[in-house]
This record gives structure tokens, sequence and C-alpha cells, in this order.
């Protein structure tokens, strides 16, 4: 293998990290700011269920960014990487949830731009409409799901005590659900752009065959872990504690919206059921975990009162996901501009 490979997946790699240090922190960030669960234990749970998801899940929305720009040539595709991790690296240090399927699009687009290929208007606007249905949906399904929730709680008489057992293992295990969720869907943000490379050769042995694209997944699983474990208190904090005060209850519901919601644009077999039965399909698209944890609780915090949100963290939130795209674009058309006219490689 060419050791110039392992170079430009580099860019792939400390975009894993940055998903991880960002998006990664949400599927934990609300029992973590409640006090439910211990950093220490979310990241390793995040970590080993986000790696299954990769690999297990991990393929159907990968299609989909490969409509959006089907990069074939190593450089292009390393700055393409490169400069979504600059983005989402950016807003992380500054402890707002950025969403990295919006930097690889904002990315490729720029790619796109640059090596005069046309961007597929209908993927183009099935992914766009995802960056409004999601944390809506989320939300919705977040108040949906409380309400029932706190119906049924009205019935049951559980102990306080026994209550908050339940709870801690309640949040581990929906949060095991959201890892895997998150690197089934956002495993195509990292790797995505490198699968049409094809870098490694398929390991073969015997019947059983590593392909050279699980071998992207797994390498883009343990980056994302070792973001997890580095860089995502800040991250978790803002998510979980200061854009608003949820309970216990509310910190379950908001995790287990927001891995239903990245389930639902990742499974294949959802996709293969509702065609079946003649019903409309779900896109595969790779969504944002940060729009959905955070669509969730603003749902659950109007529904208890708006005076539980914190309109100038929402904001902030708001901008960096509309500020992301554009910047990743940018750094992407220069990174490339140089890339091909200062060091001579092919980018496209």
């Amino acid at each position: 293998m060419d050791p110039l490979v392992l170079v430009f997946l580099t860019s792939g790699l400390f975009l894993g990290w940055a998903l991880g240090a960002n998006d990664a922190a949400n599927v934990f960030g609300t029992a973590v700011g409640t006090r439910m669960v211990s950093w220490k234990t979310a990241a390793i749970v995040c970590s080993i269920f986000v790696i299954l998801g990769a690999l297990i899940s991990g393929a159907g929305a990968s299609h989909t960014l490969g409509r959006l720009g089907a990069i074939s040539a190593l450089p292009g595709a390393f700055m393409t990487a490169l400069s979504a991790a600059i983005a989402v690296y950016t807003m992380t240090k500054s402890g707002l949830p950025v969403s990295t399927s919006q930097a690889i699009v904002g990315a490729i687009i720029g790619w796109n731009l640059f090596s005069s290929n046309p961007t597929d208007a209908g993927t183009l606007t099935k992914i766009l409409s995802t960056w409004i249905i999601c944390p809506v949906l989320s939300g919705c399904i977040a108040v949906t799901l409380f309400k029932a929730f706190r119906a049924l709680s009205k019935r049951a008489k559980v102990h306080m005590i026994a209550g908050d057992a339940y709870m801690r293992v309640a949040l581990l295990l929906v949060g095991a659900f959201g890892a895997y969720s998150l690197g089934a869907n956002n495993i195509a943000n990292v790797v995505g752009v490198f699968i049409p490379a094809q870098p490694f050769p398929d390991i073969v042995m015997g019947t059983w065959r590593f392909s050279s694209t699980q071998q992207l997944f797994l390498l883009g699983g343990l980056a994302i872990s070792l973001g997890v474990f580095t860089y995502s208190k800040g991250v978790m904090m803002t998510v979980g504690d200061n854009l608003g005060r949820l309970s216990p209850t509310a910190a379950f519901i908001t995790v287990l919206s927001h891995s239903i919601v990245l389930f639902i644009f990742a499974s294949r077999g959802l996709e293969a059921w509702l065609a079946g039965h003649g019903l409309p399909t779900i896109p595969l698209v790779p969504v944002s975990s940060s729009q959905a944890v955070v669509g969730a609780i603003v749902g659950i915090s109007i529904l208890q009162g708006t005076t539980g949100i914190q309109w100038s963290v929402l904001g902030k939130i708001v901008a960096g996901w509309i500020a992301t795209p554009f910047a990743a674009g940018l750094v992407c058309f220069i990174g490339l501009f140089f890339l091909q006219n200062v060091f001579g490689l092919k980018v496209a």
C-alpha cells in the first residue's frame, strides 16, 4: 500500500476526532449535564457503540454523499475532509455543537465548484431538507414521548431512590442506542469522501471478507472514539446544562428522540420495509446529531415553558449551523487551489 494513502487519510481521521469531540458528545450530553451518568462512563459506552454502528450499519447514508460528489482522487478527498474538520474544530473550540453533516456537505460543494463538477440538485435538496426536518422531527418525537412518559409515571408508583437507579440504567441503554445510531448515520461524514477512491485492498480469509469500505468505517469509528475521550466535555456541558435545564426524565427523552431520528435516516431495513409496503421511503442521509438533540431539548423546554430555554445560547448554535457549510466550502476551495497549483497534486 502506498504510504501516501495514510497521509491523505489523516484529514478524515481528524474529522472523525472532531466529530467525536462534538457530535458524539450529544449522545450523553444531557445525561452528563444532569449528573445521572459520569463523563467517563459515558465516554466508554459511547466509544464502543459508535464503532459497532459504523461497522454494522454505516453503509446506508454513505451512498448519498457519494451522489453529491464522487471524489475519486485522494488529494481531493483529503482536502474535503480537512476543510470540514477545520470548520468543526473551530466551532468545537468555542463550545458549540456544530453540525458535522453540514460541514462535509459544504466542503463537497466547494470541491464541486473548484473541479467544475455539477452538484446533483436532487441529492442536495434532499440533504438540505433534512437540516430542517431533523430538529423539528426530533422535537415532535420528544414532546410526544415526554407526554406519554409523564402519563405513565402518574400511574406507576416507584420509590424515588429506585426511580433514580432505573433512570441511570435507562440513560445508559438509550445512550448506547444513540451512539450506535450516530456511528451508523455519521460515519459517512467522516470517511464517505474516501470510499470512491477505495484506498485499501480487501482482506480475504477463506469465506470472510473485510472490504476497503469496512476498513475505512473501522478507522473512522476509532477516530470518533478518540475525540470522545480527549475533547468532548465542553460540548457535553453546553448541550446538557447551558441550553436548557433538564430533569433526568427529560434528559432520557431527549437522547431517545435524538437516537430515533438518527436511526431512521440510517436504517436500510426500515427503508426496505416501507418500500415493501408501498409507503414513502425515508432518505438515507447523514443528519446532524447536534440538530437532533437541540431540537429535542427545545421541544421539551417549550412544553415545560419557554422560560427554561437559554435563547442566547440557542441563537449562537443556530448561527454556527448557518456559518459552518459556507466556511467549510470556502476553506476547501482555497485548499484545493494550493494543492493543485502549488504542490502539483491531482485533486479531481
